[in-house]
């Protein structure tokens, strides 16, 4: 009656709020817009997130978490009492809100204590935090409390977390600070060298989206028209991009994810080397629904490679999870 709790998966694309007995009750962008001359908080989540690129110069639009860690303490606590609040959270004397926070498996000791004091100020009463690729591996439905090996490869929007898993603890683990963002990144470079042309974030996203691919026999015919500012006249102008330029432009990013995979696996014991030579690779985040993803890794290390059910949502359902106990 007079508490509540949350398990939050506090990314650096978005974040994804889960209230025990109640499931996912929030998933929005992690973008805040601030008045710079008041420092007043204006929108946050999907209505700021819509203002990235287009605000005038008194408000900025600013996204607090960068490869998976706080860049901006201040505006994350602000985010983040915010959410809470959302999702029901009360601020009352006696009001006990108990939360579970996910963290990539790579942060230091100062960055992990940065995210719990922000939870603290932010409002709540008790705060644990959990490392990332263990809350994507309950998420997805792996048994991990068993003395078998689970390979989980959880790419996000600021990170890539790799781990073995095995008797509900991570054996060996590696984190990459390669995610969508850089995703992003590198189809705005590759069309601005390519083409000529000028784009946005957001625009670089719908791009992966629909024409994003990690083989080179992607999908056939499969492009996308882009608007963006051409860099010669200065005009704005169409472009069509395919989801083969999109493949060399994601190569490099691939490329160092797969090299981290076949790093953990050849840091793994032989007998759990065995276990998940049986069972695979299960793969979450919202990275691993890039086309062919899966397919290449299998590929290159001879695996076989599943994608999770709700790979989004898989590390914010390992929190309730770690809430209810059920692990």
């Amino acid at each position: 009656m007079f508490g509540m709790d949350l398990g939050i998966d506090l990314g650096t694309a978005s974040v994804l709020v889960y209230a025990k007995g109640r499931g996912i009750v929030l998933h929005e962008p992690s973008v805040v817009a601030i008045d710079k001359k008041s420092g007043k908080r204006i929108a946050v989540g999907e209505e700021a997130r819509s203002m990235l690129g287009r605000t005038p110069g008194n408000i900025v639009a600013i996204r607090p978490m960068r490869d998976g860690v706080i860049a901006d303490y201040q505006t994350t606590e602000l985010m983040l009492k915010y959410f809470m609040e959302k999702a029901g959270a009360r601020r009352w004397p006696f009001y006990r809100t108990r939360v579970v926070v996910c963290i990539p498996s790579g942060v230091t000791e100062v960055e992990a204590r940065a995210v719990k004091q922000a939870a603290y100020q932010a409002g709540a009463k008790q705060v644990e935090v959990i490392e990332e690729p263990y809350a994507a591996a309950l998420g997805a439905g792996l048994d991990i409390s068993q003395p078998t090996g689970s390979m989980v490869l959880d790419i996000g929007g600021g990170t890539t977390d790799i781990a073995v898993l095995s008797l509900s603890g991570i054996v060996c683990k590696q984190s990459l600070r390669v995610g969508g963002d850089k995703f992003d990144e590198a189809i705005m470079r590759f069309v601005r060298r390519e083409h000529n042309l000028l784009i946005g974030e957001r625009t670089a996203e719908g791009i992966k989206i629909a024409v994003g691919c990690a083989i080179p026999d992607g999908p056939a015919n499969a492009s996308i028209d882009v608007r963006g500012r051409d860099l010669v006249s200065g005009l704005p102008k169409t472009i069509q991009v395919s989801s083969k330029e999109c493949f060399v432009a994601l190569e490099e990013s691939v490329e160092a994810i797969i090299g981290a995979v076949k790093e953990v696996l050849e840091r793994t014991p032989p007998e759990l080397s065995a276990d998940i030579l049986n069972k695979g690779i299960m793969m979450t985040g919202g990275g691993s629904l890039v086309y062919g993803f899966d397919t290449r890794i299998s590929r290159e290390t001879h695996l076989p490679v599943s994608v999770a059910e709700d790979p989004i949502s898989c590390v914010a359902l390992g929190t309730g999870k770690v809430l209810e106990g059920s692990y």
